[in-house]
């Protein structure tokens, strides 16, 4: 009974250090939420502005001739993959690799140090990348699509749903598709409605791309308070399952012990 009260007490330890440190994460995750929404709904903000302009570019017969409409049968995909920096996320980091699996012909392009890892490429943080950062890998993947390097542009991103829901999507970029919107006399282009799209169109992928990663960010450290919250609600119950047994034992010990000593006194 000895070495069992003494199991039980390592095991109480044990698991009250990981309560510890998920209460530690929990709270560095939710000193991290509000920063993390602003910079989500700024970033929403500012590619629905985006999202406008190329709608009313796209919707000019003009921009047909743009190599950023090109569409090809041969569909060579590249796919922009945003994941975390860090684990203990519940599914969120998961989620997002599931649906990378659905697309196994496609070449990756890792974000966050976690994908990194998983796709064997350079480390890229995904909660300190900048809108430079961004600018500079759409320049290039621009260039390379104009090239016909590549037929299809995606980026893996996660939807902030709520704090406690988010959800892994895929979102396509490139080539851009005919608009329906129709362009009124007040808006004018210059020098014409396809120079205007193929100046813009880095500036629309570079925006697009940050914009995912600061929603992505936020998916993260939701998902993370979330699990960090569920499993320290676990860490407790269990050291309070512990506990009991360990009374148990402790008791159950003590009355052998005066068990043998009235025994022995008999004698």
């Amino acid at each position: 009974m000895g070495g069992n009260t003494k199991a039980l007490r390592v095991r109480i330890k044990s698991v009250t250090s990981t309560l510890a440190l998920t209460k530690a994460m929990g709270l560095v995750a939710s000193s991290k939420i509000r920063r993390a929404n602003e910079g989500m709904s700024n970033a929403r903000e500012y590619t629905a502005s985006l999202e406008k302009s190329i709608a009313l570019l796209t919707s000019s017969g003009e921009c047909l001739k743009s190599p950023y409409m090109r569409n090809s049968e041969k569909q060579r995909t590249k796919i922009i993959v945003i994941a975390g920096d860090r684990g203990m996320a519940g599914g969120y980091n998961a989620n997002v690799f599931r649906l990378c699996a659905e697309f196994p012909e496609a070449e990756m392009i890792p974000i966050g140090k976690r994908a990194c890892e998983r796709f064997g490429k350079a480390v890229i943080s995904s909660e300190h990348y900048s809108f430079s950062q961004g600018y500079e890998l759409a320049d290039e993947l621009c260039i390379q699509f104009a090239n016909e390097e590549f037929d299809r542009l995606g980026i893996i991103y996660t939807k902030y749903i709520s704090v406690m829901s988010q959800e892994a999507q895929i979102r396509w970029i490139l080539p851009l598709q005919k608009s329906d919107i129709t362009v009124g006399s007040e808006v004018v282009f210059e020098p014409d409605h396809i120079s205007v799209l193929n100046m813009t169109v880095r500036e629309y992928i570079a925006g697009m791309l940050t914009a995912y990663i600061r929603e992505s960010f936020a998916s993260e450290v939701a998902a993370r308070r979330l699990a960090m919250d569920s499993a320290g609600k676990n860490a407790r119950q269990m050291i309070d399952n512990l506990a009991l047994e360990y009374n148990r034992a402790r008791q159950s010990t003590i009355t052998q012990e005066i068990t043998e000593i009235v025994a022995g006194s008999g004698d």
